[in-house]
């Protein structure tokens, strides 16, 4: 262990955490002894990145840990040479820090070593002790399932169609050409994913109606605004493009269209998703487990396009979730009022 290690070993943590640290170690990373690790950290998330760290050191895995802020000043303008020089030793990787603003280009630095050295990585961006106890307990067996079924019907799709109570009604369009990838918490080298896992998506050819978010944002505006359901935000999205944002709450609707102008492609809908946990049950006012509830979520910005495919790129990515959807594939109906409906997924694969 070099680096931090030994400061994070003689951290104390909730021992309720152990649950969700051995499923993310064992069954989502399945960790070799073999293996290299390299897990960061910040102040905030120091007894989650404990937790890991009690794992990793109960199954006898080498790992160096980082902890950012004995690194470099946050918000981070990059990601610190030690961290990244050490992922290019690692087999694995674990991401434990709590989100700060205008921090997402040090994340892509960090997941551009990901991608070309094809690790496998788990991103646990604003994880907190709530979903350590939730969502990081979930039978991610049960949930890559579900989502396999769910990818494989969304591949073939030529359009999907999503309503809610709150009033989206949304139409997107895919095209052969932009792959659709699933992160169900079983990670594998071909993708990094989000702990907890539990979603499938690609970038949409095109989307267009009204997305009423009446659940959370994501980014450093969710912890700022959390849940929604009071104060919904009502986007309307025409040919991708996101063209007016409308909440009681105008703080919140004027931070929202700022971060959706940083560039021009901010505005830019990069991402459509389904989520696949049925684990999670409902909004609790954080995106890393908020976006993985049954339902759809849309993302503006940057599309993943070194993994879907898309020819374009932002700067910027930011999830909205909404709840209670019902959904239709290609006019097959598989969700209702948010429950999948699993006679339609049989034959999928389920």
């Amino acid at each position: 262990m070099t680096g931090h290690a030994e400061l994070l070993a003689s951290t104390g943590f909730d021992p309720e955490f152990a649950d969700g640290a051995r499923n993310a170690v064992n069954n989502c990373l399945r960790v070799d002894r073999g293996e290299k690790v390299t897990l960061i950290t910040d102040e905030a998330c120091l007894e989650i990145g404990a937790s890991l760290a009690a794992e990793l050191a109960r199954l006898d895995i080498a790992y160096n840990a980082w902890i950012l802020e004995r690194l470099a000043p946050r918000p981070l303008a990059s990601m610190p040479g030690e961290v990244l020089d050490d992922m290019e030793s690692s087999q694995v990787s674990i991401f434990v820090v709590k989100a700060q603003r205008n921090e997402l280009g040090s994340r892509m630095q960090m997941t551009d070593v990901v991608n070309r050295r094809r690790m496998r990585h788990a991103h646990m961006v604003n994880i907190e002790p709530r979903i350590m106890l939730e969502g990081m307990r979930a039978d991610f067996e049960a949930v890559d399932r579900i989502s396999t079924a769910v990818w494989k019907m969304a591949s073939q799709a030529r359009e999907i169609r999503a309503t809610n109570p709150a009033g989206t009604d949304i139409l997107a369009r895919f095209s052969p050409s932009l792959k659709w990838l699933k992160t169900s918490g079983i990670i594998s080298p071909h993708k990094w994913g989000n702990l907890p896992g539990g979603e499938t998506f690609t970038t949409p050819e095109t989307v267009n109606g009204v997305f009423v978010v009446d659940g959370v944002v994501g980014d450093y505006l969710c912890e700022k605004y959390g849940d929604l359901k009071a104060t919904p935000l009502t986007l309307d999205i025409r040919d991708s493009r996101l063209v007016s944002a409308r909440s009681a709450n105008k703080e919140l609707e004027a931070e929202f269209w700022q971060y959706c102008h940083t560039d021009e492609n901010s505005d830019r809908a990069g991402e459509f998703a389904i989520g696949t946990n049925i684990g999670v049950r409902d909004v609790i006012g954080n995106i890393l487990q908020d976006e993985k509830i049954p339902g759809i979520h849309v993302a503006f910005g940057n599309p993943y396009g070194a993994h879907t495919g898309a020819d374009w790129y932002s700067a910027t990515h930011i999830d909205v979730v909404g709840r209670r959807f019902d959904i239709w594939i290609d006019g097959l109906k598989i969700m209702q009022d948010g429950a999948f409906l699993l006679d339609h997924l049989t034959p999928a694969g389920l």
